[in-house]
């Protein structure tokens, strides 16, 4: 008994002793995973699900796209609408680097150095005349003056196995480019330094041109001087009075300052903007097929997009400059100016009559 006593006396003490020193006996180890640790590998999983649906399924491509207007303007919103169709149509694998405002050249700059080859300009938006200097024939019958009687007459051969034709004439002549689709800016018309009323007042004034052919002809046609001088320094060229006057449509008209330096603007609609979107051959074979597809579908939409925008932009851009103070002057009779040009019609469609022919009859 006595035995027994010291012995529960000792146990007591032993445990005093180590609740004093703040030892305490293990626990048992969990047999499941904290809710932290499970939040933790469910986001982790998660990310990496995201990670593979958006990386795409090869290293990126970057072209890069060269636009001599502002983005601000229908052909500058057109280029971003592209752009954007293509990163998301080729999931990232193909990027558009946008370079607007001419910082890489006026379009016969960036002409040559696209048909240059080289590689450092890949994708331009340019006039569809623009190509005429460049063996384009097919393209320089969209410029001819007249041609298109309105925005949907052009939509009508925008829209056919025709402008197909005429957007593989690049490549075809080995040119090193191919066209994807075409769009519009608006009718173009002419503005000048002075004031004007009529045909009449073209005689004797030099009128800016960017060196094409059929523009060389309209201008000499209504009796003025065709004047070639870049659209980069066509402001200071109006400021100075190494021209009189020009022509753009009417959105660029106004988003590049030149009412500030030309603010009288005939509407005489002698051409409409025609626009198309081209890449060199060496670019489009660098695509897989995939790729080359998703291409031409961001282009479709890009097309039906600089469509439902135009006419609209237009208006508004016409509205603000009459409440800028721009004098605008109607055309109420475009007879006299079609008779004027009839010579380089004549002249430049030798060869291409059944293609004229065909545009004419689509509207």
């Amino acid at each position: 008994m006595k035995k027994k006593l010291i012995s529960m006396v000792l146990t007591a003490a032993t445990v005093l002793s180590m609740t004093a020193c703040g030892v305490t006996a293990p626990e048992t180890p969990a047999t499941t995973e904290t809710p932290a640790a499970t939040e933790t590998e469910t986001k982790t999983e998660s990310t990496q699900e995201t990670a593979q649906e958006t990386t795409p399924a090869a290293d990126a491509i970057t072209l890069v796209m060269a636009e001599v207007n502002p983005l601000d303007t229908i052909v500058g919103m057109t280029d971003q609408k592209f752009k954007e169709e293509v990163e998301a149509r080729t999931n990232g694998s193909v990027k558009i680097d946008l370079q607007a405002s001419g910082v890489l050249g006026s379009e016969n700059d960036v002409l040559d150095t696209m048909l240059g080859g080289g590689g450092t300009i890949d994708i331009s938006r340019i006039s569809a005349f623009a190509l005429t200097s460049y063996g384009g024939q097919k393209s320089m019958l969209l410029s001819l003056p007249y041609i298109f009687t309105s925005r949907e007459h052009f939509w009508n051969f925008a829209t056919s196995d025709l402008a197909k034709e005429f957007l593989q004439e690049p490549s075809d002549n080995g040119s090193g480019v191919r066209g994807l689709f075409y769009g519009e800016e608006g009718f173009r018309h002419f503005f000048t330094t002075y004031e004007i009323s009529d045909i009449n007042s073209f005689k004797g004034k030099k009128i800016r041109v960017s060196n094409d052919p059929i523009m060389n002809g309209l201008v000499e046609g209504l009796g003025a001087s065709p004047t070639v001088v870049s659209f980069g320094e066509l402001y200071s060229a109006l400021q100075t009075g190494v021209v009189d006057g020009a022509e753009q449509p009417i959105a660029n008209y106004k988003s590049n300052a030149f009412p500030e330096v030309a603010p009288y603007m005939i509407l005489d609609g002698h051409t409409l903007g025609a626009i198309q979107v081209i890449i060199t051959d060496e670019a489009w074979n660098k695509l897989s097929a995939d790729q080359q597809s998703a291409i031409e579908e961001a282009g479709k939409v890009a097309s039906e997009y600089n469509r439902s925008i135009s006419e609209q932009k237009e208006k508004e851009v016409l509205d603000e400059l009459k409440a800028d103070g721009v004098t605008i002057i109607e055309v109420d009779d475009i007879t006299p100016w079609q008779e004027a040009v009839k010579p380089v019609i004549d002249a430049n469609i030798k060869g291409l009559e059944d293609y004229y022919q065909k545009i004419v009859d689509m509207k």
